[in-house]
């Protein structure tokens, strides 16, 4: 199938050619021609599989097969992403494919000035990618008007609609009109997460090019039994010995991401973290080295693991499991995209073998182990009492339980508070590292 097959316009079509797409993905093939229909979806494929231009490029056909009123400055369309990161890089995508289109898209999120958000608001735009705590600051001060949104994303759902972000897209939907076409779109999909997107979809076309929960075919998948107080030495000498150029670490915490790169730093190799703590411009520069090469190792926290889309990367590491397993799943998505090849290497101690042992159930298979001759595990190391993190504070490094709801909303620092937040019992653990959707 081509994709002039897919009743793209015209000027989707040469988009997409100067991106040298030869041919739409699966994910693609399915789920364009119901969203050019008006159908809702709830949509499901492994990440690197072009799930983004799978939403867009129908978006940008509808949006200009609609009738405007040229004065008219609401938006048409809303796409809400977890991370700031994922926002920037949607917002790229929309103007990559509606570069034949006069489309005005804007990014609307934190850690930056709000008042450039303002003057674009203003001037008038047709879609904006956002993430919900910053947009609920615009909607707070009457800045954005949501009455015209015909179309709504939620992009990487599972965690859009998880404990620590419920509440901010009820509110957010409940603005927005009740004839709209709803587009889910995600990695994984929990039955829980299923159940609750129920609530927001009327009569949805279901996707799922890809088995649920699964990984790419082209992700070597390789465990490392290691002892703890080793990992940083073990993961050192991998590098090192191997001459990896490009490797994406993963932490839970941002206290561990900034600690192991000044580690990583001190053994010679390169190395930069990126997570919620750190401002929005020094991620961007962080990643922006890493992508050019500057940079050999970018460690970082669950931040990272959605939404980054780099070229060719080869190697991804698992210095810690995450405690959620479907977080497994979008952090190794970020090698062997777009048909390249990749490698994941999870350095695993004995205190994570339980976390092993739900990520091998999610993903029903058993992940391949490999002895590093020099790295064996010290069979009498018994595992702590303590949580898998061993001496990791707490989710956000915070002495107590951090409540999603009392998360900072804008750059001055002010708190909203609220009594409660609706979710998915449990699944508070996907915000282990502190990140907020602002």
């Amino acid at each position: 199938m081509s994709f002039s097959e897919l009743g793209l316009s015209a000027e989707l079509l040469r988009a997409v050619e100067a991106q040298s797409y030869n041919q739409p993905t699966p994910i693609q093939q399915q789920a364009i021609p119901p969203i050019i229909a008006g159908r809702d979806i709830l949509a499901s494929a492994q990440t690197g599989t072009g799930k983004t231009a799978g939403f867009m490029l129908p978006l940008l056909h509808r949006w200009q097969a609609s009738p405007r009123d040229k004065k008219n400055t609401r938006p048409y369309a809303l796409i809400l992403t977890p991370t700031r990161e994922l926002a920037a890089q949607v917002a790229e995508s929309a103007r990559d494919y509606g570069t034949h289109l006069n489309v005005k898209t804007t990014t609307i999120y934190g850690g930056v000035s709000i008042r450039p958000q303002f003057a674009a608001l203003r001037r008038g735009v047709d879609v904006i990618v956002a993430t919900p705590g910053r947009l609920l600051d615009h909607m707070q001060q009457r800045t954005v008007d949501l009455s015209a949104i015909q179309t709504v994303v939620l992009d990487e759902a599972d965690r859009m609609l998880d404990m620590g972000f419920i509440r901010d897209i009820k509110r957010i939907l409940a603005a927005l009109p009740k004839r709209r076409q709803t587009l889910l779109f995600s990695a994984t999909f929990s039955k829980e997460i299923r159940a609750l997107a129920a609530d927001f979809l009327h009569d949805p076309v279901e996707v799922a090019a890809t088995p649920p929960n699964s990984t790419v075919d082209r992700v070597e998948q390789i465990i490392y039994p290691v002892d703890k107080d080793r990992k940083r030495e073990l993961l050192s000498h991998r590098i090192g010995s191997e001459n990896w150029r490009q490797v994406l670490v993963f932490t839970r915490t941002k206290h561990g991401a900034d600690r192991l790169a000044r580690q990583l730093g001190q053994d010679g190799l390169s190395a930069t973290a990126i997570h919620g703590r750190k401002t929005q411009n020094a991620r961007t520069r962080a990643l922006a080295e890493f992508k050019a090469g500057k940079v050999r190792i970018l460690v970082a926290t669950d931040v990272a693991a959605r939404g980054l889309d780099i070229e060719r990367l080869p190697h991804v590491v698992n210095y810690e499991l995450p405690e959620v397993p479907e977080d497994y799943v979008h952090r190794i998505g970020r090698t062997a995209r777009a048909g390249e090849d990749g490698q994941a290497i999870s350095l695993v101690c004995v205190d994570e073998l339980k976390l092993l042992g739900a990520i091998e159930r999610l993903l029903k298979t058993k992940l391949r182990q490999e002895i590093i001759p020099g790295y064996e595990v010290d069979p009498r190391i018994k595992p702590s009492q303590k949580p898998s993190g061993g001496n990791n504070r707490p989710r956000g490094g915070h002495n107590k339980p951090r409540n999603a709801a009392n998360r900072s909303r804008s750059d001055s620092g002010r708190r909203r508070n609220s009594n409660s937040r609706g979710g998915i019992k449990g699944r508070s653990k996907n915000n282990k590292s502190g990140e907020s959707a602002r």
